[in-house]
């Protein structure tokens, strides 16, 4: 039996830059479409004495032949959370593991680009504005991911605790970029609205860009973390990566029903209904929502696409 490869962090951020994220998800998101792949619910198990918890984000894809599992900790610590993430890939026709590799970078940029997917499906081609809240490494793979999907005039980034130095990173980033002084500020007018921060609590009003807009969400797993007020989803229309699973596993859309009357049979489609054309498209006149909670099939087709660039590279070494 070969032993299956382990790629640390360093290993898969040389690799990265060769994998075409889009395709791999597009195709993942159109095999949920057709059945030929699975995506249970994610799980979350405690850990002993409030010291945190982690999550198990699984799924199966029979195309490539692959399964697998990503497990995401977080744990507690007397200052910053510690928050870390494996996946471990296996083959369907052996049984036998094929790749343990750290899914650090891979969670970022799969994170991004299924943001990044669901605004090239949900944003008129007219969209000209483009607004960030957060600052780290995520909304920088976001606006990586997001760049060339329209013609943006302006994109404008807040962030309550952006330093003179991340400012400046930001600003060498895209000559578009404007760091603007409030979150008010950075919605005002703004197409698209993307939220990339690890806030617990509601980070923005919905109401600031002054027009019907699309906002992105992606949170983080903190207990009950959410970046809007969960009263928005009553006025928006939403949309989600995946409809069997995120509306239990989002806080928001848990804190919507609980408290402000919304159902979960609001939700008006997924990535796979939007890839594969088969749910409806929004309106132009109502505010646009969508949710991604991260999907293990996400992980496992990362993880595979990293592991055939690996694999490439090793038969080239051996010839």
């Amino acid at each position: 039996m070969n032993r299956p490869q382990i790629l640390d962090a360093q290993a898969v951020a040389k690799l990265l830059p060769q994998l075409d994220v889009k395709a791999e998800l597009t195709a993942l998101f159109r095999a949920l479409g057709d059945g030929s792949a699975v995506q249970p619910a994610q799980t979350i198990t405690d850990f002993p004495g409030g010291g945190g918890d982690f999550i198990t984000y699984m799924g199966a894809l029979k195309g490539p032949g692959v399964f697998g599992a990503k497990l995401s900790p977080y744990i507690v610590t007397d200052t910053t959370p510690v928050i870390t993430a494996w996946t471990a890939l296996m083959s369907m026709q052996t049984g036998q593991p094929l790749v343990w590799c750290n899914a650090g970078l891979l969670t970022t940029e799969r994170t991004a680009g299924t943001t990044a997917l669901a605004v090239d499906l949900l944003t008129p081609a007219s969209a000209r504005r483009l607004a960030i809240i957060g600052s780290g490494p995520v909304a920088l793979a976001h606006l990586r991911h997001v760049a060339a999907l329209r013609d943006w005039q302006e994109v404008s980034v807040y962030s309550p605790n952006l330093s003179a130095e991340r400012a400046a990173l930001w600003r060498q980033t895209d000559p578009r970029l404007t760091i603007a002084a409030t979150a008010r500020d950075c919605l005002a007018d703004s197409d698209v609205v993307m939220l990339c921060t690890s806030s617990g609590t509601p980070v923005i009003d919905p109401a600031d860009t002054g027009k019907p807009s699309l906002f992105t969400s992606v949170s983080t797993n903190a207990p009950n973390a959410h970046e809007v007020p969960p009263a928005f989803l009553c006025e928006a229309q939403v949309y989600c990566d995946y409809l069997p699973t995120t509306p239990d596993s989002a806080a928001d859309m848990r804190l919507a029903a609980q408290d402000h009357g919304w159902n979960k049979d609001r939700i008006l489609g997924d990535l796979t209904g939007l890839v594969s054309g088969t749910c409806v498209t929004p309106q132009v006149d109502a505010p646009i929502y969508f949710r991604s909670i991260g999907l293990g099939l996400e992980d496992i087709a990362m993880a595979h696409g990293i592991w055939k660039l690996a694999q490439v590279i090793s038969e080239r070494k051996t010839r």
